[in-house]
């Protein structure tokens, strides 16, 4: 402690995301695959209990003899909850998360995914820079959330700035076709994030933020809980199913973020996850 300060070395940043590189690509949360589980138990379309099946058995797969989960080792996005009274010492933030995604994703034989530019398109070779979203928090620790999004489904989602007057039902709306129109191609059952409220940018993110928590988690806020119901129930039944290929399961749960936004606007940000939810998270 310096001046009231929790001192932490950045390096041990470096180590926490490295490891969080290789267990997220490695290791389906328990979160996800108990909502599988139920998901094979209540699928009605014997071609979706059997792919159901072959998902989760690819899971254990993943886990026992530590081959990634999914070819696509994914874009690496990744929330820091940085308490108030930290002091990082031996380096930058945000270079020592980078350099922890260059370790893990070397030493966990990743495929890399990262272009340098939109338009040049040459690969990064190293998988960085990840996507880093910084909130300062009380307290003296710091939250590493890390979450390998894979571009199948992180290419189906949407944004949309709906009129005040669409309502409640404007988001639904929004949210069902966004999900529709991804199809097979989010690798569905989805875990569905949607960010309502706030501002353009901040929408999105609250959608992607949604994408961490816990499946089965519902939101604290009694109207987004209702509103998360509502919508697993209105996207199941669109009857995509498990791989697009028809059945109960489309979604394994809807989660909602929300923030004040203007009079004039109600934005709204679809974000797909295939079925493959990795997250990770650890506390420094």
């Amino acid at each position: 402690m310096q001046n009231g300060l929790r001192e932490i070395h950045v390096s041990r940043i470096t180590d926490t995301i490295a490891n969080l590189c290789i267990d997220s690509c490695h290791d389906l949360p328990a979160d996800v695959e108990e909502h599988l589980r139920q998901a094979q138990e209540r699928e009605r379309s014997p071609l979706g209990k059997e792919i159901l099946g072959q998902i989760l058995e690819n899971a254990t797969l993943a886990r026992t003899q530590m081959i990634p989960i999914c070819q696509d080792t994914g874009f690496t996005a990744v929330i820091v909850e940085l308490g108030q009274d930290v002091r990082l010492v031996g380096g930058d933030l945000y270079a020592a998360i980078n350099e922890g995604v260059r370790r893990g994703y070397k030493e966990g034989l990743l495929r890399l995914s990262v272009l340098d530019h939109p338009l040049r398109r040459k690969n990064t070779g190293d998988n960085t820079p990840a996507a880093i979203h910084v909130e300062i928090v009380p307290g003296d620790k710091i939250t590493l959330m890390l979450m390998p999004k894979g571009g199948g489904c992180e290419n189906m989602s949407a944004l949309r700035i709906l009129k005040p007057s669409d309502g409640e039902e404007g988001v639904k709306k929004f949210v069902v076709e966004t999900v529709a129109n991804a199809g097979p191609n989010a690798c569905p059952p989805m875990v569905v994030g949607v960010g309502i409220g706030g501002t353009f940018d901040l929408c999105a993110y609250l959608a992607k933020k949604a994408l961490f928590r816990s499946l089965g988690q519902h939101s604290p806020d009694p109207d987004n809980a209702r509103l998360e119901k509502d919508l697993l129930e209105l996207c199941n039944k669109t009857g995509l199913g498990p791989a697009g290929l028809g059945g109960d399961t489309t979604a394994l749960f809807v989660h909602v973020e929300s923030y004040p936004c203007h009079i004039t606007a109600l934005p709204v940000a679809v974000n797909t996850q295939c079925h493959a939810a990795r997250h990770k998270e650890a506390i420094v």
